[in-house]
C-alpha cells in the first residue's frame, strides 16, 4: 500500500531550486534510509513529506487520515514543565478520560442518590473500556521504556527550560517515538546519543509497526535499521534496495554503467555529426547539387536531435582537501595521567584514573553521556586542573583540540578573519586554503555565527591542518559532516604521523581507524587492545557473567 506519493516535485527556498521534477513512492512498511551531501535538500523533503511545507511544483498525495511525525526542535511555551509532563502530554486524549474517570470516581464516592450514582456507574464503565482499548494502562509502561532508553531517567525531573539543546532533542525524538506515526521521520536522530541509546533506539526501529524514513550520517546506523537507501544527487532521487554497505558497491556499478552509456553515446553523436558535416559537402560538391544526399543529412539531423541526450555522471564530486601534517615530532611518553580524581561539585566524575599515551597512538574515548569524557580531553590540555593526582604533557608536544561545540572559533568574526587569527597567511593564501575546504567567494566574509554546523566544522578541520600539530585532541569530529566528508577526514587521519585521542560515537569511525579503545565507566578507566566493536564485545561480557 502507498503511504505517500510525489510526482513531478520541485523546492525552491529563496532564490534556490534545492530539487526539481522528483519523483517518489513511499510504500507501507518501508524503512528507508535518506542520504546525500550537507546541502542536497533531504531536510527540506521531509518537511515536504511531513506537511510541513507545500511543494513550489508538482503534487503530494497522502493516504487518507495517514499520521506523519517528523522529528524536530519543539517549541514549548511552558518553560517550568518538567520532562515527564511533556511525554504524558502526548497521550492527550488519553489523560482527557483519565481525568474523566478520576472526577467520576470522586462523584460516585460522595454520591447518596442510587439513581444517579448507576448513572455515573454506567458513564464510568464506558470510559472504562475507551481507556483500556487505546491503551491506557500501557501509557506509564511505555513512557518508562522510552526514558530508560534514551538515557533519560536524569531529565525526567528537570524543567524545560533547564535543557541543553540536546537534550531539548533527546525530548522531541521520546515525544515522536510515543506518538508511534504511521509514517516516521527522523532527522539525525543519533545526534546527541550514547552508544546505549543508539543502540535502544535501532532495536526500537528494527520492531516499529508503521514506516520508517532516517536522514542520518551514520553508516552503522543505517546498516542495521534500514532495508533501503535513496540517495539524493544533484537534486536527483535514486532508490536502491539495500543497506547502506551493499549500496556503496551498488552506487559505484550504476556510476561506471552509466559513465560508459555516456561514452559510448557521445561516440555516437559525434559520428552522426561527421556523417552529417560529409553528406552536406557531397551534396554541396555535386554538379549539378545532390537532393538525396541533402535529404540524408537532413534525417539524420532529425534522429539527432529526437536522442534522448544521457547525461554525464559526477564520479568525483568536490571534497574537502584534508592533509594533517606535523612541524615536529614529541617525545615517546605524549601523556601521562597518574590518579586523576575529578568532581564537579557533588558529582564525582573519576577516582584515581590513570593512562599512558605514546607518541603514534590512536586512542578512542568511549562511554555514555556524562561520564566526562570531554572533561577528561580538557584534563589533557590543561584547561581543566585534576582535584588530586597528576596530569603530566610530554615533551616538544604541540596541541590541536577540536570541541564537539566548536566553541574555540569566534562567532563574531568572519571565516576569512576567523581563519588567519589562527593560521598565519596572506589574504590571498587564506582564500585558496578555504577554497580547499569548500569556501568559495564571497562565503568568505560569512560570519562564523551565520555557518552551518558542517560548515563550522570544515572551518575548525580547516585551522587545525595547517596548524601542523603532533597531538590532535578530537571531540565528536565527525558531528555535523556528510558521509563523503566523513570518508575524507578518516583517510587523512590515516596518513597523519602524529597522536591522536578522539571522543565519538561514530561506531565506523571508531572502528576504522582506533586500535586502543578506554572505555570511561563507573568512574573507571579500562583500556581494551582493540577497537569500539571488540570493547563493547569485552565489557558485555564482563557485565553479563
Amino acid at each position: 500500500m502507498i503511504l505517500c506519493s510525489l510526482r513531478n516535485v520541485t523546492q525552491i527556498i529563496g532564490a534556490n531550486t534545492i530539487f526539481q521534477d522528483i519523483n517518489l513512492e513511499i510504500k507501507q512498511g518501508e524503512r528507508i534510509g535518506l542520504i546525500g551531501r550537507n546541502g542536497e535538500g533531504k531536510t527540506s523533503l521531509l518537511n515536504l513529506i511531513s506537511k510541513e511545507s507545500d511543494p513550489a511544483i508538482g503534487v503530494i498525495s497522502w493516504k487518507k487520515e495517514l499520521r506523519t511525525g517528523l522529528l524536530k526542535q519543539i517549541a514549548v511555551t511552558e518553560e517550568e514543565k518538567q520532562v515527564q509532563a511533556l511525554l504524558y502530554d502526548v497521550f492527550e486524549n488519553l489523560n482527557k478520560i483519565r481525568e474523566k474517570m478520576t472526577e467520576l470516581e470522586q462523584r460516585m464516592a460522595a454520591e447518596k442518590d442510587p439513581a444517579k450514582l448507576e448513572r455515573h456507574m454506567e458513564i464510568y464503565g464506558t470510559l472504562l473500556d475507551k481507556f483500556q482499548q487505546d491503551g491506557g494502562y500501557e501509557m506509564d509502561a511505555q513512557v518508562r521504556q522510552v526514558l530508560n532508553g534514551l538515557q533519560m531517567t536524569e531529565l525526567e525531573n528537570k524543567k524545560w527550560h533547564q535543557l541543553s539543546g540536546g537534550e531539548k532533542t533527546k525530548v522531541g525524538l521520546a515525544q515522536l517515538l510515543l506518538k508511534a506515526p504511521d509514517l516516521l521521520l527522523l532527522d539525525e536522530p543519533t545526534n546527541h546519543l550514547d552508544f546505549l541509546a543508539i543502540e535502544w533506539l535501532t532495536s526500537f526501529i528494527k520492531h516499529y509497526e508503521g514506516t520508517v524514513i532516517i536522514v542520518s550520517h551514520d553508516r552503522y546506523f543505517l546498516d542495521e535499521t534500514v532495508t533501503s537507501i535513496l540517495e539524493m544527487d544533484q537534486g536527483e532521487l535514486i532508490k536502491y534496495h539495500t543497506n547502506y554497505t551493499d549500496y556503496v558497491k551498488e552506487r559505484e556499478a550504476r556510476l561506471l554503467r552509466e559513465f560508459q552509456q555516456y561514452e559510448d553515446q557521445q561516440k555516437k553523436i559525434k559520428k552522426m555529426k561527421e556523417t552529417i558535416k560529409r553528406l552536406k559537402e557531397w551534396a554541396n560538391q555535386a554538379n549539378p547539387p545532390n537532393d538525396g544526399l541533402h535529404r540524408r543529412a537532413k534525417s539524420m539531423q532529425k534522429a539527432l536531435d529526437r536522442l534522448t541526450v544521457v547525461k554525464r555522471p559526477v564520479l568525483d564530486q568536490k571534497k574537502i582537501n584534508l592533509d594533517f601534517e606535523m612541524e615536529s615530532r614529541s617525545g615517546k611518553e605524549v601523556l601521562k595521567l597518574d590518579s586523576v580524581s575529578k568532581r564537579f561539585g557533588n558529582q564525582r566524575l573519576y577516582e584515581e584514573l590513570s593512562m599512558l599515551v605514546r607518541f603514534q597512538e590512536r586512542i578512542a574515548l568511549i562511554g555514555e553521556n556524562g561520564t566526562g569524557k570531554s572533561t577528561l580531553l580538557h584534563l589533557m590540555l590543561g584547561t581543566e586542573n585534576a582535584d588530586q593526582g597528576m596530569v603530566k604533557q610530554g615533551s616538544n608536544l604541540s596541541i590541536g583540540y577540536l570541541s564537539q561545540h566548536m566553541l574555540e572559533m569566534d562567532a563574531n568574526l568572519t571565516v576569512l578573519d576567523e581563519f588567519r587569527e589562527h593560521v598565519a597567511v596572506t589574504e590571498g593564501e587564506a582564500r585558496r586554503i578555504l577554497a580547499s575546504f569548500l569556501f568559495y567567494g564571497p562565503n568568505v566574509f560569512k560570519k562564523v555565527r551565520q555557518l552551518s554546523g558542517g560548515e563550522k566544522m570544515r572551518l575548525r578541520l580547516a585551522e587545525l591542518v595547517y596548524q601542523k600539530h603532533n597531538l590532535l585532541l578530537l571531540d565528536e569530529p565527525t558531528n555535523h559532516l556528510d558521509i563523503e566528508s566523513k570518508e575524507v577526514l578518516e583517510e587523512a587521519l590515516e596518513q597523519f604521523e602524529g597522536t591522536i585521542i578522539t571522543v565519538s560515537h561514530d561506531r565506523y569511525f571508531l572502528d576504522r581507524l582506533f586500535p586502543v579503545t578506554y572505555l570511561l565507566a563507573d568512574q573507571k578507566l579500562t583500556r581494551f587492545e582493540g577497537n569500539y566493536t571488540f570493547a563493547r564485545g569485552k565489557w558485555l561480557e564482563k557485565n553479563e557473567s
